[in-house]
């Protein structure tokens, strides 16, 4: 077997590439740089440009299937150039693949991609599912829709797709984790805005896992990836001072600092997503981490 994967090189890319060669899976790659290109029998390289619309077409030669991860951060200032790049670096690209296997003979059968919990409305109370229809008035949801639509026009190219909406990543270097635990490693950790938002993380390990279940069960539709077991904001900030042995002295920082000092992005640590990882779950994916706490001792 042989998959193409987008952001290879990012977070999550960089285990999913692990995890296929540990399993004896083939990797092919899109990147933008040169200097990252590599030309070996399981990991080959091949350069494109979303923005000029341009792509090595012998990326798709002998692919199974396409696992599509690429995306600027959002964890940046929602400047409306930033917003441009964060929207356009999901829709431009996605676009792109799928022109190229419109115009191009290939034997792609599945296309599993990335996309975000930032969908669902924030709230206190509601547990979201994958099934219902509510989105959030927002940056974020305006953002998942457009990808998710670009996505789901694989369809018509007769693959199966499947999309994971993905929580807040928990990893020993990037994701959520590390930004949390900085202010908590230097004494001046607390609890954002009221503290009581949900927060539905997840370990990097089960993330990928998850992707890999999808892919090589050949499983359709949309799953988020997000451990059984949210916590609010106050719980996870205390539970990262336990690990690191530092207290939490400080009252909650305001939201208006937040915002202040954010801008609109603080959306982002305010907001709060109570998500099921019950479809995933019957879907016979048995979770490794449960709960936050097994999980923060193994990153920390």
């Amino acid at each position: 077997m042989r998959v193409l994967i987008t952001g290879a090189t990012g977070l999550i890319g960089t285990k999913i590439s692990a995890l296929c060669h540990e399993k004896g899976i083939d990797v092919n790659y899109l990147t933008t740089s040169e200097d990252k290109i590599q030309h070996k029998d399981h990991y080959r390289g091949f350069l494109w440009n979303p923005q000029k619309g341009e792509i090595d077409k012998r990326a798709i030669d002998n692919v199974d299937a396409i696992i599509n991860l690429v995306g600027a951060s959002i964890a940046q200032r929602w400047t409306d150039e930033n917003k441009r790049k964060i929207l356009n670096s999901r829709v431009e690209s996605t676009n792109l693949l799928c022109n190229t296997l419109s115009k191009n003979d290939h034997q792609i059968k599945q296309i599993v991609s990335a996309s975000a919990i930032g969908v669902y409305p924030s709230s206190l109370q509601k547990l979201y599912f994958e099934d219902k229809d509510a989105i959030d008035d927002s940056f974020v949801g305006d953002v998942v829709v457009k990808w998710e639509s670009a996505v789901d026009n694989f369809k018509d190219l007769g693959l199966k797709v499947s999309k994971i909406r993905i929580g807040l990543v928990m990893a020993k270097n990037g994701g959520m984790l590390e930004k949390l635990k900085e202010p908590v490693k230097f004494n001046i950790g607390a609890p954002l805005g009221t503290g009581k938002q949900w927060q539905s993380w997840i370990h990097i390990s089960d993330l990928t896992n998850i992707f890999m279940y999808v892919l090589e069960n050949g499983l359709s539709g949309t799953f988020n990836g997000v451990a059984p077991n949210p916590v609010t904001n106050k719980e996870m900030t205390k539970e990262v001072a336990n690990q690191l042995n530092k207290p939490l002295w400080l009252p909650n920082v305001p939201g208006f600092v937040l915002k202040t000092y954010f801008g609109e992005m603080a959306t982002l640590l305010l907001s709060s997503q109570l998500v099921s990882s019950k479809k995933i779950e019957e879907q016979g994916y048995h979770f490794q981490y449960l709960h936050l706490q097994p999980a923060l001792d193994d990153l920390l």
